[in-house]
C-alpha cells in the first residue's frame, strides 16, 4: 500500500512527450507528481535532476541525477519530489512482450528495488531517452529495446546464456539488404521476412558477426553516402535530408559519433589535404 503523500502538484509542474510514436516524457514535479497507479508496462527513466521519490514493493525509493528507474508491470507505485527543488526526469514504457521477445521467451527481469546505479543500464536506456528532441526510427528502437532487455538481464543477475551457432547466411542477407536499402527505414520485422530468420536471433546473430546492430549499420551506410555527397560539394541541408536524417544536427550528431568531428570540420580536412 502507498502511504499518504504530504505534497501537492503545483503551477511549476509540467510533462512533455518526445515526437514520434514511441511513449516517452520528460516531466518536472516540485510536488506530489502522481498517485499511486499500476502499468501494464516497464516503466523505466532516467532522474535528471533532484531527488525523484516513489513508494515501491514496500519501501520509499529515491533516485538521483545519474541513476535509472525501472518500474516493473503490475507494480503498484506513486511518485513525488524528495526535497524542495522538485525533481527531472525522463520515462519511457515499454511492452513486457517486447523484452521477453528479445530474450528469447526467457522470464521477465526483475529489478527488485526499483532504482539502479549500473552503467550497463543507464546507458542502454540512455540510447532510448538521450536523443529527446529526435524521434526514434523503428529500427533504432528495435535495436534500443533489445539491449535494454540484455541490460536488464543482466543487471538483474541472470545467468549468461550457452554459446550458440550463428546463422551466417540470414546475418549477411539482412547485411546485403541494408546496403541496398539505406535510403528507407527498415525495421527488424522487414528482415525477418527477407532472410526467413526470427527477428531477435536475426539480430543477436548480427551483432555477433559484424560487431555492430542493424541500425547501426544502417546508419553508417547513410554516414558513408553523407560523405561522398559532401565531398562533391552538396550542401550539409541537402546531404541530410538526402541520405534520411531528420535535419542537419540530426546527422551532425550521428557524424561525429562515428567519424570524431564534424561534417564541417571533416570538410576543412578533406579540402586541406587536396591543396
Amino acid at each position: 500500500m502507498s502511504k499518504p503523500n504530504p505534497h501537492h502538484r503545483t503551477p511549476a509542474d509540467w510533462i512533455f512527450q518526445a515526437p514520434g510514436q514511441i511513449k516517452r516524457f520528460e516531466a518536472f514535479f516540485a510536488g506530489n507528481a502522481y498517485d499511486a497507479h499500476r502499468h501494464d508496462t516497464y516503466a523505466i527513466g532516467l532522474t535528471l535532476a533532484g531527488v525523484q521519490t516513489f513508494d515501491y514493493r514496500g519501501a520509499v525509493r529515491r533516485s538521483l541525477p545519474g541513476r535509472t528507474v525501472i518500474v516493473h508491470p503490475d507494480e503498484l507505485h506513486n511518485g513525488f519530489a524528495g526535497t524542495d527543488e522538485g525533481f527531472r526526469y525522463r520515462v519511457l514504457y515499454v511492452e513486457p512482450a517486447q523484452i521477453q521477445a528479445a530474450l528469447g521467451g526467457k522470464a521477465l527481469p526483475f529489478i527488485a528495488d526499483g532504482v539502479s546505479d549500473d552503467p550497463r543500464l543507464y546507458a542502454a536506456v540512455n540510447h532510448l531517452l538521450g536523443r529527446y528532441d529526435d524521434p526514434l526510427a523503428p529500427l533504432e528502437y528495435q535495436d534500443g529495446v533489445f539491449d535494454l532487455a540484455v541490460a536488464l538481464d543482466t543487471v538483474a543477475g541472470a545467468a549468461a546464456p550457452a554459446r550458440k551457432r550463428f546463422d551466417y547466411p540470414a546475418a549477411e542477407a539482412a547485411r546485403q539488404y541494408l546496403c541496398a536499402h539505406w535510403d528507407q527505414n527498415v525495421t527488424l520485422d522487414e528482415l525477418e521476412t527477407v532472410t526467413g530468420r526470427d527477428r531477435w536471433q536475426l539480430s543477436r546473430d548480427f551483432r555477433a558477426l559484424f560487431g555492430t546492430s542493424p541500425h547501426r549499420y544502417l546508419i553508417m551506410r547513410r554516414l558513408a553516402k553523407a560523405r561522398e555527397m559532401m565531398a562533391s560539394g552538396r550542401s550539409l541541408v541537402e546531404t541530410a535530408a538526402h541520405c534520411e536524417f531528420a535535419d542537419q544536427s540530426h546527422m551532425t550528431r550521428h557524424f561525429r559519433k562515428t567519424y570524431g568531428m564534424t561534417p564541417k570540420k571533416w570538410l576543412a580536412t578533406l579540402r586541406s589535404q587536396v591543396a
